[in-house]
């Protein structure tokens, strides 16, 4: 387990990698600007870890590291990532973030505590999260769409963000789509192992699975958030990385949870109902 542990999590980060460079290699033909690749595109790729832990936690029974690691992952994504962001430079967030899109991570919060308000998730409350998801992204894309040629004059920056991104992946359609397979298939071979060797460590040290998935498989897989907004934040990029943070923990919120409870519904412990989900609200 101390092996496959880092094993695991080093995979899951390697298969976000290749799934991001692969869904961005798309994204550039769309002519998608630099905020909605990263509420949408990176914050997908970003968030892919969770999304995979979390499904084998909860086919594998452990509804705390399930949820436990989506809680986890949204503390860690705003309290240590954009700390150390905000450590290296003062962070410049537009008003769009402030209006609109801190609300509706605030919304998606609030959602899973009425779906855990009786400690359990159900195949319809899970479908409910993700139809929720969908309208939040639809949105989102919707409002910043009228924007995208101002965003792309103005913010000159931005745009070279996107010719360097552009540059550095493939250009021929097979090869972006292969990267994503080969990066789903990583995703899912590291939270197995990940999550199996979390539990046993975690067991034979005395935790509980909700603190388990609150710490070890949280924190792990928030690893590519954080090495995604340290780079942005280092090349003057707040838009990717405050982006990239706040669709992340809407991803975590709505689309992980909904999803691992549409492939198997669960029940939590009181704790994660409670306290702990304050904690993360907070």
């Amino acid at each position: 387990a101390i092996v496959l542990l880092p094993a695991g999590i080093g995979i899951l980060v390697k298969g976000a990698d290749w799934l991001v460079e692969g869904a961005v290699a798309l994204a550039e033909r769309l002519g998608m600007t630099s905020l909605i690749i990263g509420l949408t595109i990176v914050a997908m790729g970003t968030s892919a870890p969770e999304t995979a832990a979390s499904i084998a936690a909860a086919l594998s029974g452990s509804g705390d590291i399930a949820v436990g690691n989506v809680y986890g992952s949204n503390i860690a994504n705003l309290a240590l990532v954009g700390g150390l962001c905000a450590c290296i430079r003062p962070i410049a967030v537009q008003r769009a973030v402030l209006r609109r899109d801190i609300p509706l991570m605030l919304a998606a919060t609030s959602a899973l505590w009425v779906v855990f308000f009786d400690t359990a998730l159900t195949r319809t409350e899970a479908l409910i999260l993700i139809l929720f998801f969908v309208g939040i992204l639809a949105f989102m894309t919707h409002t910043e769409r009228p924007r995208g040629r101002a965003v792309r004059e103005v913010l000159s920056e931005l745009e070279s963000k996107i010719e360097h991104v552009a540059r550095a992946i493939p250009k021929s359609l097979p090869l972006s789509f292969f990267l994503i397979v080969v990066g789903l298939c990583a995703l899912a071979g590291g939270a197995h192992l990940t999550v199996l060797s979390a539990s046993a460590l975690g067991r034979a040290i005395g935790l509980s699975e909700a603190v388990i998935g609150l710490t070890i498989v949280a924190v792990g897989t928030s690893l590519p958030e954080m090495s995604t907004c340290l780079v942005a934040s280092l090349k003057g990029h707040d838009d990717l990385s405050v982006g990239n943070l706040v669709g992340s923990n809407i991803f975590n919120a709505l689309l992980v949870t909904g999803t691992a409870g549409l492939v198997k519904p669960f029940a939590i412990s009181e704790r994660l109902a409670g306290l702990d989900f304050w904690l993360m609200a907070g």
